[in-house]
């Protein structure tokens, strides 16, 4: 009673009273349970957890700390407490049942939220004083009810006769209080919810407390009955009423009375219950509408069992084992009218699903605490009455029925002792029904199909069922068979576990005795499938190899069409069984060898078929992958190898590989990975086992049996399958990722077991295979990369192979690594011109071939050596990058670096073969950029790479020993014989590419020139070459300086702080412009004049000025001018002119450059007799800007207007002469002093 009644607490075991404590006041029924009982199942208030049963059973004092003063108030009056009931019983029961109609009145009051507060109140107080008073009978009858002697003929005290007289008062007055509260079932519907007020107070209305008030009387007329017998140990019967059977009422017949009315009425709350819920959802309902029904049903359950035992009087199942049955008979008409009519729509299923229910109460003890350990009383002699009408075949079972009922029988045999008869009853009706589906129409399906997908399904199917704790949502995912295999598993696995192996044999019998021949040949495919998940979870709970052996003799009575429309299914059996023979560490021999020439024989049929046949081959093809991937599971499960796996292994793998398409071959290399990667596990804890100490000559030659199988195993696999992946390195059969990875796992397996690597690759089969598929330049990048990466991260195959001293491992690694980034553009390397074509470079690259290439990169910069290259303190400041590309420059440029930094000859010419070894044959890895086809990526990442390499590398590439690759490289990408024919156009891609990278190749070249170890003339003359070829073909259109700023040639001259030879670059230029640019064929001008004019005139504005350009460069720029009369040209090479001459100044201070001055005197000589007014025109020019230049050529002038009148005899040539005087006046005094000699010249 909620904010009445004070905790309680447990009773002790030995049950010691402390007197002033509260743990002993009356108990009650309460569900406002409010955790004070620290978690337990019921109240702290309630009778089981306050001890009152137990003190019940015990025959203790109900309430030693109550009751003990002379006086105690009931109803609101003070009484005697060792007369009241003697004196005042009939007055006492009057006002208890005056209360209970008190109650009975509130329940007509509206309870909204503002008058519930009062009314609980004033109900709960009632239920106080009721309860109180029943209590009090209780106390009276144990402390001061006196056993009087009816043979006594002494008079006796009128209060003794009335106390004589108690006990019969109390069964009629009982009787009628039962009578007046009528049945629990007859009560309103009771709503079981509280309100809850601002101080977290739950109330409740009048009907919740009348309710538990019903209750609380219920069982306390038990006690009080119970105890009035005990005290009394002789019948008590009734003055007033008489039972239905006209026979006099007795403390006895009302007790069980009042039991069977009281089970019926919880029978009738229930079976509200019940038809409320689904039938999938019975198991997960609760039973009871309340707490305290539940407690009810456990307290009579302990009271009539512990009846049961000490006296003539029926258990608690026999009690509800007869009003079920009277139930299930439908003879409603033949009970007592005192009894409530209880009728359901389905009586079988509310049979097995209260007994279910009630089934799990026993496990509460007399506390209420849940005791697993505890002793429960089974009842399977009417569950057995039960099942048989359940699986009754006169009338039609439904599945969702069956289900229902099963999964309760499931339940109950968790909580019983194991019953073989409940297996055989239920193997009655499933062996007639065994090519039943056991489906629901309206329910997804999800069993069966589910469990036949595979031969792994099949045994986790098995597992489940096997399980101690089986999912609640059974209903809905299994089946009625499958829920019976569950019951199956469970009795055999709990009968072999307490009797041996003599329940198993029973049940062996009974099953195996329903196959034979005609049976086997009625099955049908859903037959089959039900047939094997009965015999694996046989196998699984009891002699594997029994069963399996008596299952593949029942196959064989397979009808042969039967077998081949259902192979699949009879090869995911066979492989079921092969799965658990190796989860049971037992020997597959005799399974594998019969299974092994199945799958041969059928991959010899996978190879015969033709690929337009697809149905057969799809059917043939369903069976093989059902071997493939049960064996994957036989090795993965298996915790050692017998020599029967070998077996498992056969040629049958060789012919499948030859007839596999790409998908097919997925998934067999997926099984090879798998089986190799366990073969490696298992040998890794076979050499740590034998490397244990202290293991003695048994266990070490069982180990290295173990190591006999693993090598037999491992043979087998290196014959099979490596054959195949070997022979298939070049092609485009097997993916890429694939093949990289079944050869990686390969190799690992080489480290681990060299032994049983084929005897072409001894001694060093691991470096054998990195040849095969990491080091060979004819195998595609993307198997390269994956490969590679693969073996890299494996440190102690790293660390093994670098130290071998037998080949340059790490060298080999990173040469193939520059190929893999020089060839992500190119898909094929079947044909040079199988590229893959895409506008957007970065979409050119696959995805997942770039991610492999960072992962290569970044594993490759781990390694020592290349670790070394860049620790030199020079390199410090080239930062890593995980792009490839961005990696490979950083590479390039720090290996040319650390070159640069080494010292002694001999460190530089070991440097220098190392580097070679890193490049090896790099022009053939470009090569295929270079076809017909032509693709912009490959084209711009081979032409920058190899510029980078070519210029980063220049000093290395200055020794005879990379001369070579030098000449071939410059030769192969920028004078092919394509370059050197000047009327054909290069294409756009090409041309783009050369132009981003020519200042690197010039740049590089020049440094090679000048550090070359011997002048070689023929490396100069590929330089002035390559200038010679661009400098035109990168001439803009239109002759304007502004548009030359992007021309590679002059890039190449710029930014040459760190490249100091290059004025010889610029020397080369120049001599190149003036031999090839400059030269005029006869009297016709060279083309793109105006172009190359301006070329000049930028590369002297963007550089120093040398004299030596100068005397080179100015003859021509002057022919220009007297021979041209272009107005494009005649600007820009005056424009020259003026900068040539400016340029003189600076270098030659005051005095005019001797090399200026003859020059101009030279083109004085050839062009001022015939062109004298240009030449006069000119130095004009010259003399705005040099005065003392054209002072200096006076004579030279003179000389040859005298020599221009002789030639032509025809005296002074007035024109001429006024031309020159037009000069000299330009020329100051000195001119003036010529002027005046010319004319005083009489010659």
């Amino acid at each position: 009673m909620e904010n009445c009644f004070a905790a309680s607490t447990f009773l002790t075991d030995s049950l010691e009273l402390e007197l002033g404590t509260e743990w002993c006041k009356p108990p009650y029924f309460s569900c406002a349970v409010d955790n004070r009982g620290g978690g337990k199942h019921f109240s702290g208030e309630s009778y089981l957890c306050s001890g009152a049963l137990k003190r019940l059973i015990l025959n203790l004092d109900p309430l030693p700390t109550n009751f003990e003063e002379d006086t105690l108030e009931i109803f609101g009056i003070q009484w005697v407490t060792e007369t009241a009931l003697v004196n005042s019983s009939r007055e006492l029961f009057h006002l208890f049942r005056q209360q209970l109609y008190n109650l009975e009145t509130l329940l007509q009051s509206s309870c909204d939220f503002g008058k519930v507060s009062t009314l609980h109140c004033k109900a709960d107080n009632i239920r106080q004083q009721c309860v109180l008073f029943l209590h009090y009978v209780k106390v009276f009858i144990f402390r001061y009810l006196k056993v009087q002697n009816a043979e006594s003929h002494v008079p006796v005290h009128p209060y003794e006769a009335l106390e004589a007289q108690l006990p019969s008062v109390l069964i009629d007055e009982l009787h009628g209080l039962l009578l007046y509260i009528g049945h629990l079932s007859e009560l309103p519907s009771v709503n079981t919810g509280a309100f809850v007020n601002q101080n977290q107070i739950k109330l409740f209305p009048p009907s919740w407390h009348l309710l538990h008030l019903h209750l609380d009387i219920h069982w306390l007329v038990l006690e009080i009955l119970y105890m009035l017998g005990e005290k009394l140990k002789q019948v008590v019967y009734g003055h007033q009423f008489m039972n239905l059977a006209s026979d006099n009422l007795t403390n006895v017949s009302l007790l069980e009375e009042h039991c069977e009315t009281l089970l019926c009425d919880l029978i009738s709350l229930s079976l509200n219950r019940y038809d409320k819920v689904r039938p999938s959802e019975s198991l997960m309902s609760d039973q009871c509408p309340c707490l305290c029904i539940k407690e009810l049903w456990v307290l009579l359950i302990h009271l009539l069992d512990h009846r049961s035992k000490w006296s003539v009087s029926e258990s608690f199942w026999n009690w509800l084992n007869k009003l079920l049955k009277t139930l299930l008979e439908k003879s409603s008409d033949r009970r007592r009218s005192s009894m409530p009519v209880i009728q359901s729509r389905d009586p079988l299923g509310f049979s097995w699903w209260i007994i279910t229910h009630v089934a799990s109460f026993y496990k509460f003890d007399r506390h209420g605490v849940p005791d697993e350990m505890r002793k429960v009383e089974s009842n399977w002699n009417f569950v057995e009455e039960l099942l048989k009408k359940s699986i009754s075949v006169q009338g039609v079972i439904l599945e969702e029925q069956l289900r229902m009922y099963l999964h309760c029988c499931l339940t109950l045999c968790d909580f019983w002792e194991p019953n073989i008869a409940i297996v055989t009853i239920l193997w009655e009706y499933y062996s007639k029904n065994l090519n039943s589906s056991f489906s629901i129409s309206w329910l997804p399906f999800k069993g069966l199909a589910n469990t036949m997908k595979s031969p792994l399904s099949m045994l986790e199917m098995v597992k489940t069922c096997c399980c101690d704790k089986q999912d609640q949502e059974l209903y809905k995912s299994s089946s009625s068979y499958t829920i019976f295999l569950c019951i199956l598993a469970k009795v055999v696995k709990k009968a072999m576990k307490s009797n041996g192996p003599h329940p198993w044999k029973q049940v062996k019998g009974r099953i195996y005795s329903k196959f034979h021949q005609k049976r086997m040949e009625e099955l049908t495919e859903v037959g089959l499938q039900n047939f094997f998940s009965l015999f694996l979870l046989l196998a699984a709970v009891a002699e594997v190899e029994d069963v399996a052996s008596h299952v593949l003799d029942l196959l064989n009575f397979l009808k042969p069409a039967f077998v081949t429309s259902q192979r699949a299914l009879i090869w995911k059996g066979h492989m079921a069984f092969l799965l658990m023979y190796a989860q049971k560490n037992l020997d597959i021999g005799v399974l594998a060898e019969k299974f092994s020439c199945a799958f041969r024989e059928k991959a010899k049929e996978f190879l015969v078929s033709k690929n337009e046949e697809m149905v057969q081959r799809q059917t043939i093809w369903t069976l093989l992958s059902i071997y493939i991937d049960g064996v994957q599971e036989v090795f993965e499960t298996s915790y050692c190898l017998y020599p029967s796996h070998e077996k498992l292994l056969n040629d049958g793998f060789s012919m499948l590989l030859r007839a596999c398409r790409e998908s097919e071959l997925r998934t067999v290399l997926s099984f090879l990975q798998a089986v190799l990667a366990r073969i490696r596990s298992m040998h890794q804890q076979l050499c740590q086992e034998l490397q244990r100490d202290n293991v003695d000559l048994f266990v070490q030659s069982s180990l290295s049996a173990k190591e006999r199988h693993l090598a037999a195993v491992a043979n087998a696999l290196w014959r099979h399958f490596f054959s195949f992946l070997k022979s298939q390195r070049m092609s485009q059969v097997v993916p890429f990722s694939q093949l990289a990875d079944a050869a990686a796992d390969f190799t690992l397996l080489a480290m681990d077991m060299p032994s049983t690597a084929p005897s072409d690759f001894q001694p060093q089969p691991v470096i054998s295979i990195i040849q095969l598929f990491g080091w060979d330049d004819i195998i595609c990048p993307q198997v390269v990369a994956r490969y590679l990466s693969h073996v890299l991260q494996n440190s102690t195959l790293c660390e093994a192979l670098s130290h071998s001293g037998y080949v340059s491992f790490q060298a080999l690694t990173v040469r193939s690594w520059i190929r893999c980034v020089l060839q992500m553009y190119i898909k094929n390397l079947s044909g040079p011109d199988d590229l893959l074509i895409d506008k957007n470079f970065e979409q050119a690259v696959e995805k997942e071939y770039m991610k492999q290439l960072v992962e290569l990169t970044r594993l490759l910069f781990n390694l020592s050596e290349v670790k070394s290259i860049f620790s030199k303190p020079q390199v410090e400041y080239l930062s890593i990058s995980e792009d490839p590309k961005k990696a490979l420059v950083r590479f390039f440029e720090a290996v040319g670096v650390t070159y640069g930094n080494l010292q002694t000859l001999s460190d530089k010419s070991a440097m220098v073969t190392k580097s070679l070894e890193y490049l090896g044959e790099v022009l053939k890895y470009i090569k295929p950029y270079l076809g017909k086809k032509v693709f912009s990526a490959g084209l711009q990442l081979t032409y920058g790479m190899m510029g980078i390499l070519v210029k980063s590398w220049a000093q290395i590439f200055a020794t005879s020993k990379a001369q070579k690759l030098l000449f071939r490289i410059i030769d192969c990408l920028l004078l092919p014989h394509t370059v050197l024919q000047q009327e054909k156009e290069l294409p756009a891609p090409m041309l783009s590419a050369i132009q981003k990278s020519l200042p690197l190749y010039l740049q590089g070249m020049c440094i090679v020139c000048c550090q070359s170890q011997n002048p070689n003339t023929y490396l100069n003359q590929l330089l002035g070459n390559v200038i010679e070829q661009y400098i035109g073909r990168f001439l803009p259109a239109s002759p304007y300086v502004s548009d030359l700023g992007q021309h590679p040639v002059l890039l190449a001259l710029r930014n040459t702080a760190t490249i100091p030879p290059i004025s010889s670059l610029k020397k080369c230029i120049v001599q190149i412009i003036r031999k090839s640019y400059l030269e005029y064929k006869g009297s016709s001008p060279p083309p793109h004049l105006a172009s190359i004019l301006a070329f000049i005139l930028q590369l002297f504005k963007e550089t120093n000025t040398d004299i030596y350009e100068v005397e080179l460069l100015l003859p021509g720029v002057l022919k220009c001018l007297v021979l041209v009369n272009e107005s494009q040209v005649k600007r820009l090479a005056t424009e020259n002119l003026q900068y040539m001459v400016k340029a003189c100044q600076v270098g030659s201070e005051e005095e005019p450059s001797a090399q200026l001055t003859s020059v101009f005197r030279q083109f004085i000589q050839d062009y001022g007799m015939r062109y004298y007014y240009q030449v006069y025109s000119i130095l004009e020019t010259v003399a705005t800007l040099d005065q003392q230049v054209v002072i200096r050529l006076i004579s030279t002038l003179t000389q040859s207007l005298k020599d221009s009148e002789q030639k032509w005899g025809l005296g002074r040539n007035i024109a001429q002469r006024e031309a020159y005087s037009k000069l000299l006046s330009h020329l100051g005094h000195m001119g003036q002093d010529e002027m005046q000699r010319l004319e005083n010249d009489n010659t």
